[in-house]
């Protein structure tokens, strides 16, 4: 029945792409508005005309949203069924080099180049004199006459780039912008990343640094993911006896237990956070901070105004953002919401660039109190009350918000807090500790689906009426010939589940894994809200 399914697919991608139009001509208003070209570059930064903010905005339509990954669903269905296997297989192992084409492209500040050159592009001669002369401002960079980097190099990374549909070859060895790099843009001038190559990162939506920290500390600890699964594939060739706490003879298993691929790929017995706060990492703990800021495009910028009945909550309610870095998303409930005193919550060390992060936009928040930061480590014990700027000591906030806070870490350590080399305190039991009787903990990460579904899962489905929507059900209906979790279209959360295991030795969960972890930790699941067809949810979950 293959050709079956294979125009079984081809019509899901025609009746989505209908669905799609449908929205943009409705919401035309008589017009006829196009859907965004590829070609076209998007600065989010940029002036725009309206019927432009207007289809870049329909993107986000929850109709759009969900007809849209259909077809990212189908396509990739479709596409692996008929490419040759050998291809297939190749492609698939060979996207680390992509990944490092992508940080390439954003640590060079070729988007910023590009930008700035116009829609006619620049020859990869005049890229690579601007890449170098911006390297030579920064204190770190390698002397010029080291630096092996030719035309014809840059000319075959860019053109991989392109090749995959970021930038565009407009001539021979001529390259610009199109709409997917435009999306790593930091908004930043040249001259002023000449200036201050280290804001570049600064009052920036974030998405510029996510891909640094992504290409770099990510990508590099996944790659030994094999290696710290199994310690008898380490290869010591080349590497000092340290680097693997084993001796000479690769024929012996190591016996040290490395907690994370992370601890082999950067030779180090700490985890990340205070791997970060080392010295010499400086650059990487302000990028990290705001590649944090960046994780808000996991989800619309409305959807942590919808993760939770904030309205309900009286006046003079706190909300605390446990690990919260420089309160990306929580600084965006203080701006909705007057009536909310928001308390944000992390290591010293990132608190003490919290404020100098956040541009003019906020100003009001930040000099009000009403958004305040406070050093605390989440495996700490927690102070008997909590001081806030505008009210003063509070027994209790009114909700503690975790968002990707417990993918970092295995359910051993948000249960007991154990962690690589000592012993520290809890995450969960921490947090219900120190709640009052009507506090609500908000969980802001995916919640991961199997790959299939059985009969119970689509019969709670055609049973649901859609008030509160539960993350087991199926995507698709039971004859659809998509995957339930809709296959690549979702691929995000379970790539992010293997980053988080390469990182921290973390894992996104399931919903019923999700559950297990928090009821043990004296917290039980109240509500789940998602976006239509998104593992992205908001689990609400009160005192048992």
């Amino acid at each position: 029945m293959t050709f079956s399914t294979l125009r079984a697919l081809h019509a899901v991608i025609g009746a989505a792409i209908d669905d799609i139009e449908h929205v943009y001509r409705e919401r035309s208003q008589g017009g006829a508005l196009e859907y965004p070209s590829l070609d076209e570059p998007y600065y989010h930064t940029a002036q725009h005309t309206p019927e432009e903010e207007l289809a870049e905005s329909l993107k986000s339509d929850p109709a759009v949203v969900t007809a849209a990954m259909r077809i990212v669903a189908a396509c990739s269905q479709l596409s692996t069924t008929v490419n040759k296997p050998w291809s297939g297989l190749l492609e698939d192992l060979m996207w680390s080099e992509f990944s490092s084409a992508l940080r390439f492209l954003e640590a060079a500040n070729i988007v910023e180049i590009l930008r700035e050159a116009g829609p006619g592009g620049l020859h990869v001669r005049e890229i690579l004199r601007l890449v170098l002369e911006l390297r030579t401002n920064s204190e770190t960079a390698a002397p010029p006459d080291t630096v092996p980097l030719t035309p014809a190099h840059l000319g075959h990374i860019l053109r991989l780039l392109a090749t995959g549909h970021y930038l565009r070859e407009v001539k021979p060895d001529v390259f610009t912008n199109n709409r997917a790099s435009s999306y790593i843009d930091s908004g930043k001038t040249v001259a002023h990343l000449r200036e201050a190559p280290e804001k570049k990162y600064n009052d920036t939506n974030g998405v510029a640094a996510y891909v640094g920290t992504s290409g770099d500390t990510t990508l590099k600890s996944v790659s030994y993911l094999t290696d710290w699964a199994l310690p008898e594939k380490r290869s010591v060739s080349g590497r000092t006896e340290a680097n693997f706490d084993c001796c000479r003879d690769a024929a012996v298993v190591p016996q040290t237990r490395y907690f994370a691929p992370f601890n082999l790929a950067f030779n180090t017995e700490l985890g990340l956070f205070p791997w970060l706060e080392l010295p010499g990492n400086e650059g990487r703990l302000v990028r990290f901070g705001h590649a944090m800021a960046g994780t808000r495009e996991h989800e619309t910028e409305s959807q942590i105004l919808q993760a939770f009945s904030w309205e309900d909550l009286s006046p003079g309610s706190v909300l605390v953002d446990v690990g919260g870095g420089i309160g990306s998303q929580s600084i965006l409930v203080a701006e909705a919401h007057p009536h909310i005193h928001v308390v944000v919550e992390d290591r010293a060390q990132v608190v003490s660039t919290a404020l100098s992060a956040w541009g003019p936009q906020y100003a009001h928040l930040l000099e009000s109190g009403r958004m305040s930061w406070r050093a605390l480590d989440f495996f700490e014990a927690r102070p008997a009350a909590l001081t806030v700027p505008t009210l003063g000591q509070v027994d209790a906030p009114a909700v503690f918000l975790l968002r990707t806070i417990l993918h970092d870490w295995n359910d051993q350590d948000c249960k007991r807090g154990v962690l690589i080399l000592s012993e520290s305190s809890l995450i969960l039991s921490r947090l219900r500790a120190a709640a009052g009787p009507d506090t609500k903990l908000l969980i802001g990460e995916r919640l991961l689906q199997h790959a299939c579904a059985g009969e119970a899962e689509y019969e709670a489905a055609s049973q649901s009426d859609g008030a509160t929507t539960t993350a087991t059900f199926p995507f698709v209906a039971k004859n659809s010939p998509l995957l339930p979790n809709l296959g690549v279209a979702n691929i995000l959360g379970y790539l992010t589940d293997i980053a988080m295991m390469g990182v921290f030795g973390g894992k996104e969960r399931t919903a019923d894994e999700m559950a297990a972890l928090t009821l043990s930790a004296g917290w039980r699941i109240v509500e789940i809200r998602r976006m239509p067809c998104s593992m992205w949810c908001y689990t609400t979950a009160v005192p048992v």
